[in-house]
């Protein structure tokens, strides 16, 4: 398989991607040894449908990935990976509005209920004032 940058696949035809496509199967499945028929019985397709697929007619999503998996090679699915990303401002946003410790408002409880304070040196005494 040569490399193909990505300002070919996007000047490609669908036909002409689908041939890629059918290429790659091909190329797998006889560097397995494995003949189209012990593919497609393996894979639960007709031997007609994996022709199809390795000429580069249509076929279905779901006969491709069965393909894939019988040669071993669903890590060409990895192109198709959603990785979420997040900019630089806006994760400094997320860290700047991320609590840095739980307190309550100073002279206020729960309940937004006033307190008082008492401090003895040794010990402080809040009591809540209705």
């Amino acid at each position: 398989m040569t490399d193909t940058s990505f300002k070919e696949w996007a000047s490609m035809s669908d036909k002409a991607l689908a041939k890629y496509i059918g290429t790659f199967v091909r190329h797998h499945r006889m560097e397995q040894n494995n003949t189209q028929d012990a593919l497609a019985t393996s894979a639960g397709i007709s031997q007609s449908t994996l022709s199809l697929l390795e000429r580069g007619e249509t076929v279905t999503v779901s006969t491709l990935i069965q393909v894939l998996r019988v040669l071993d090679q669903l890590s060409a699915l990895s192109a198709f990976e959603v990785r979420e990303t997040i900019s630089p401002l806006a994760l400094v946003k997320l860290q700047k509005e991320k609590r840095q410790r739980a307190r309550s408002k100073s002279g206020e409880d729960k309940n937004g209920a006033q307190k008082t304070f008492y401090n003895t040196g040794l010990l402080r005494l809040s009591f809540l004032t209705a």
